[in-house]
């Protein structure tokens, strides 16, 4: 009785065993055409999810679909960065035999970002040494130039670390969240603005992330309070962020543009970044609209950076005609948009991954690389050209890359000092923003443009020429300051144009010093159509002879008109009210003839100069800026003889009267000696040879 019991048993569980292999079976097969959908999307974390449960519901019997599963499952796992992970699914490929010579590079590469550098060497060598066997081009297979500079990475990556190098790294827990904080950018000109992307849960949207599977990021900020100190993230509360993906940002030099990354959702389709701009109004930055960079609706564009003049936009993209994988590419910023992509190169740019650009303030170009031989994951290159345009790389070293992703860096002005995210240390891979610092001897340049009796010229052009090939266009800010750095050993010319204004020019030589240094100029335009104050000039008591101290002031005034040699000007000598009128002019005149005389013993042709002396005829003008020292005074007052008297105190008047004794200038004529006698052009601007042209085709070239 017993025994029949149990054959029944028996007999009923048998197909009931079958049946739920069955439904396993369909089960892993609808979990493996939704990873698949999912994948096709750009979904990784949701798909790997499916291929998950795919791989857990086939039976081990099932050896060679298990081994298919779990190679499917590993690739995913190194999109989402779950890189132990993905290596536990790689050795289940590899175990059920399902692999090939890619399946040991993918291998090899997520070995070397776990620091597993001895296992990682053995990976890759036997993937060169299959390629050889397979006779591959070992120059030129993107394969083995993987596998090769992985191979070094292993090998040197322990001796790396211990060596290590000057920078110091430090955890930023101001910033960071539980969840993704990267792409760190300060703002500000003091650099008194952190704006950086976060998954954390202020982030607007309540869905998950089928890429992440946390919410969708969105741009953030902090600022620092009157003691220097960083406030707490707060969100942007504007049409900046969206219930989608916004990420990684960049400024235009006058920090009134954002660029930024933003990827929207579609559940029919893929889903690919775009570079958005968000203008800023007063203090919100509006919605984000379309940078449309190339006609390519099917390729990724991401990460930018702007240069430091403004001139380009550097970016992420892995549209054709790259390197493989994702490349750094660069557009010009012209007044109508972007215009000619243009991709970095092979020394740039390998099969890899090359991501996440930025552009020191220097005009060295730091981006991450999982291409080039590093510690393991991304890691920061430092791009450098010479005067010439020889571009070298150098890799900074530990404790800046680490075996995981380094990158996202913003420095705090010309010195080498900032932010940048790792994931370095996180169990689940989430990025958080790091401080860094590397104590080099920096020395810089900072100077002012702005115009004479008046304030800032953010819209002036300062072009900076070197003996050493040096020639750039230096972006002014809004305050009229512009900064830059220098080299021991080099003499620089510094030119400050602007549309309305004279030229003018500033020469600096550079020595050798032990510590950093910041050299200051001070940079003043004379506006065309105004009479322009020069400043300290001095004449004996009742006479028109110069005293010594006016020298430097004359000094500079020569210096203006050879910077400018096409203007002519009418040099013009004021005296105060008191005294006859024709007295005043007699002496006025005198004085305005005697500069003259000192500019034509300087080489400045006589035609150019017209002397002429008012007397007390044309008492000054108050402009604005002079309203700040004497606050008492308004904006266009003309210090008349009726004004002074009315004013009732002898301070105030006497201050009047030494404004209305003044020595001015004011230009005539802006073409002198630019036509022939026949009215023609004596040299007309030549074309540039095509061959010629290139980054700096519309640099000042003395």
């Amino acid at each position: 009785m017993l025994r029949s019991k149990i054959f029944s048993l028996w007999g009923f569980f048998v197909p009931l065993v079958f049946i739920v292999m069955l439904c396993a079976c369909g089960g892993a097969e609808q979990n493996m055409k939704k990873g698949e959908r999912f994948l096709s999307l750009g979904e990784y974390f949701d798909a790997a999810n499916e291929f998950k449960q795919a791989y857990s519901k086939t039976p081990p019997k099932e050896r060679t679909l298990r081994g298919q599963r779990a190679h499917r499952l590993a690739d995913t796992y190194v999109r989402i960065n779950q890189t132990q992970k993905a290596i536990a699914a790689y050795r289940n490929a590899i175990r059920y035999k399902q692999d090939s010579t890619e399946t040991h590079l993918s291998f090899a590469r997520q070995l070397l970002r776990n620091a597993n550098y001895k296992e990682a060497a053995t990976e890759f060598q036997q993937v060169l040494d299959s390629l050889r066997a397979q006779g591959a081009d070992m120059q030129q297979d993107p394969r083995a130039i993987l596998a090769r500079n992985g191979l070094n990475s292993a090998q040197n990556a322990p001796q790396w670390k211990k060596q290590g190098s000057r920078y110091t790294v430090k955890r930023m827990d101001i910033f960071n969240s539980r969840r993704a904080d990267y792409s760190p950018m300060l703002c500000g000109d003091e650099y008194d603005q952190l704006f950086f992307t976060s998954t954390r849960n202020e982030a607007q949207g309540d869905d998950l992330s089928g890429i992440t599977g946390t919410k969708n990021g969105d741009i953030f900020y902090s600022q620092k309070d009157d003691k220097g100190h960083w406030q707490r993230p707060q969100t942007i509360e504007s049409g900046l962020n969206s219930e989608h993906d916004e990420g990684a940002c960049c400024f235009s030099t006058d920090q009134r543009t954002m660029y930024l990354t933003q990827c929207v959702t579609d559940p029919q389709y893929p889903r690919y970044a775009a570079i958005m701009t968000s203008n800023r109004s007063d203090a919100a930055w509006g919605k984000p609209s379309l940078l449309e960079i190339a006609k390519d609706t099917l390729s990724s564009f991401a990460h930018p950076a702007m240069s430091p003049d403004g001139r380009w936009l550097y970016f992420t993209s892995d549209m054709p005609g790259g390197q493989g994988g994702l490349d750094i590419w660069r557009v010009r910023m012209t007044s109508s948009g972007p215009a000619g992509a243009e991709n970095l190169g092979p020394v740039i740019n390998t099969p890899g991954d090359e991501m996440f650009p930025t552009c020191r303030p220097n005009g060295d170009l730091y981006f991450s690389s999982d291409g080039h031989p590093g510690m393991g994951g991304l890691d920061v290159f430092i791009a450098k050209a010479d005067a010439w345009g020889k571009v070298t790389l150098e890799h900074p070293g530990y404790p800046l890359n680490s075996q995981g992703d380094d990158f996202g860096l913003t420095f705090e002005g010309l010195r080498n000092r900032g932010y940048f995210c790792t994931n370095r240390g996180d169990g689940r891979g989430s990025e958080h923003i790091y401080w860094f610092e590397n104590p080099e001897i920096v020395q810089t340049v900072k100077g002012w443009v702005y115009e004479l009796e008046a304030y800032e010229l953010p819209a002036a052009q300062v072009y900076m020429i070197g003996n050493d090939g040096t020639n750039r266009k230096l972006s002014v800010k809004g305050d009229g300051s512009f900064e830059t750095e220098v080299k021991p050993g080099v003499e620089y010319l510094f030119l400050a144009t602007c549309k309305g204004y004279l030229n003018h020019k500033e020469e600096l030589t550079i020595s050798e010093v032990e510590e950093s240094k910041e050299h200051t100029l001070q940079v003043p335009l004379a506006y065309i159509g105004v009479p322009v104050l020069i400043d300290n000039i001095f004449y004996d008591f009742d006479k028109a002879t110069l005293r010594p101290e006016s020298a430097t002031a004359l000094d500079e005034l020569v210096k203006m008109l050879n910077e400018n040699p096409n203007i002519t000007i009418e040099l013009s000598a004021h005296t105060d009210c008191r005294g006859s009128d024709q007295y005043n002019k007699r002496l006025s005149q005198r004085r305005a003839e005697t500069v003259v005389r000192y500019l034509i013993d300087h080489g400045i042709p006589a035609d150019r100069l017209t002397p002429v002396g008012y007397g007390e005829d044309r008492p000054k003008t108050i402009r604005k800026k002079l309203t700040e020292k004497y606050t008492w005074m308004k904006e266009n007052d003309q210090l008349t003889e009726d004004y002074i008297n009315a004013l009732n105190d002898n301070d105030k008047q006497e201050i009047c009267h030494q404004l209305n004794r003044r020595t001015e200038f004011t230009v005539l004529r802006t073409t002198y000696g630019m036509f022939d006698e026949k009215g023609n052009l004596k040299n007309p601007p030549k074309a540039r040879p095509v061959e010629q042209t290139g980054e700096s085709d519309d640099f000042y070239v003395e």
